[in-house]
């Protein structure tokens, strides 16, 4: 009997980043598929994967923290999301607009547990330079209108006030990501 799989978004928070916590993407590739993943695709070298599996988000994120943890001796946060729940993220961005104008300026923050009820609200009495914070269902969307190198709202504040391991991607990357998860697989 076959079993059932779904598409999945995976993203690894703080990989090849500064020098640190470096891993290949062809190295997260195998080990993803090494540990029963199908379909496995990866995006840029900030770990943007995209695969299909048959269990849950929350078992998926457990297994690949563990596999890197044993494979490769780094402990990171791994945030699993449905292919379908990542297509609604694309759907309800509160900043189509800005989106268009400034791609790389809009992002969208994933944590591994949902955002406490304050978080939104901490986070913009933080924001500076016309910068934006909007929570979204389990998602925080950020415009940070002079960029994220500049901006105050670092990832240590989002852990913070999020209450859990907080990564960002910008959004070609979560239409990117989006239109990996979408398409059909390939027939052999």
């Amino acid at each position: 009997m076959k079993r059932r799989c779904s598409k999945f978004v995976g993203l690894l928070r703080g990989i090849n980043v500064g020098g640190h916590n470096k891993l290949l993407m062809s190295d997260l590739r195998s080990l993803c598929t090494e540990i029963g993943w199908d379909e496995v695709q990866s995006y840029i070298q900030s770990g943007n994967l995209v695969f299909s599996a048959a269990t849950t988000a929350t078992r998926l994120e457990d297994q690949l923290e563990e596999s890197i943890e044993r494979h490769f001796g780094l402990q990171i946060p791994v945030i699993v999301r449905n292919a379908d729940d990542w297509s609604r993220y694309v759907k309800n961005n509160p900043f189509p607009e800005m989106s268009l104008q400034e791609p790389n300026r809009v992002a969208l923050a994933l944590s591994k547990r949902t955002p406490k009820s304050d978080a939104a609200e901490r986070l913009r009495e933080r924001a500076e330079n016309g910068e934006s914070v909007t929570q979204v269902g389990n998602g925080l969307w950020i415009h940070f209108s002079s960029g994220a190198a500049k901006s105050k709202l670092s990832p240590t504040l989002l852990n913070r006030f999020v209450g859990s391991p907080v990564t960002v991607r910008n959004w070609r990357t979560v239409l990117k990501l989006d239109d990996l998860g979408s398409s059909r697989p390939a027939s052999n």
